[in-house]
Formats: C-alpha cells, sequence, structure tokens
C-alpha cells in the first residue's frame, strides 16, 4: 500500500513541477507577445522596466520615439501617463541631427539620468535609464 500511495505523490509532484514551467514560459510568451508595434530593428523607443501591474494607472510596456515627444500628465502630450508625481507636462524628447536629446521641462519632482539628476538638455545614448515619477525607462536605440 506504501508503494503505490508514494508512486501516486511522486507521479503528482512531477506532474505539479511541469505545470510550473509551463505557466512560466507561458507568462514570458505573453510577456513578448504584449511588445507589439515596434519594429525593434531600425528604431528609437522607451521600455518600460518596472512592473506594470505594480503601478495604479495605465502604462505601456514600449513607447515609439519618432521626432519630438512630451511626456506628462496632461492630455496635449504625446506620451500620456495618469501617474500623480508627474507634471502636466514633465520631459521632452527630441531628435536633432540623428540625436536624440532629454530635456527636463521645469518639472515639480524632476527627473533622472541613470540615476543623475536632469539639470540641462542631455544627449541620451543607448543604454540609458531615465527615472520620473514612479516610473522608469530604458532608452533603446538601434541606429
Amino acid at each position: 500500500m506504501f508503494n503505490i500511495l508514494s508512486l501516486v505523490f511522486r507521479y503528482l509532484f512531477i506532474l505539479l513541477i511541469y505545470l510550473f514551467m509551463f505557466g512560466i514560459i507561458r507568462l514570458i510568451y505573453m510577456d513578448i507577445k504584449n511588445i507589439h508595434g515596434v519594429d525593434k530593428e531600425n528604431s528609437t523607443y522607451l521600455k518600460l522596466i518596472n512592473r506594470k501591474d505594480t503601478l495604479p494607472f495605465k502604462v505601456k510596456e514600449v513607447y515609439s520615439l519618432e521626432d519630438s515627444v512630451t511626456v506628462g500628465r496632461g492630455n496635449n502630450n504625446d506620451i500620456v501617463i495618469k501617474d500623480p508625481y508627474i507634471s502636466n507636462i514633465h520631459i521632452k524628447i527630441a531628435l536633432d541631427e540623428n540625436e536624440f536629446f532629454l530635456e527636463d521641462l521645469d518639472s515639480a519632482n524632476g527627473t533622472c539620468l541613470n540615476g543623475d539628476r536632469v539639470l540641462d538638455v542631455v544627449k541620451l545614448k543607448n543604454g540609458d535609464r531615465i527615472k520620473f515619477g514612479q516610473l522608469e525607462f530604458l532608452f533603446v536605440s538601434n541606429d
């Protein structure tokens, strides 16, 4: 009797391990699937580093950067994020001579680039971390 019970629990445990691995693979697939609309080969974009499910407001995983964009809480921005710690018009990311530049637009809580507060217009490079409000983005440039 003990051998049969032991065998059943062994196979049940193996089944649970496979279901757990399947769940993780499914989550990875869904995360990759959610990054749509961005041509990663020849584009520049902002990639959210935070976990979306921990934020009390809606935000996309990826924001494509074409020319000049403003980010803020106000509806007149190119990228609207309803974070209460972000100003109405918080930052501007501008393209000038094939280079992207970040400018804090006198926001109340400021903007950090790679841990340092942005006080002037700063040139962005691939892999830079931009933090403002409760959000942190990775600047990705494949040009």
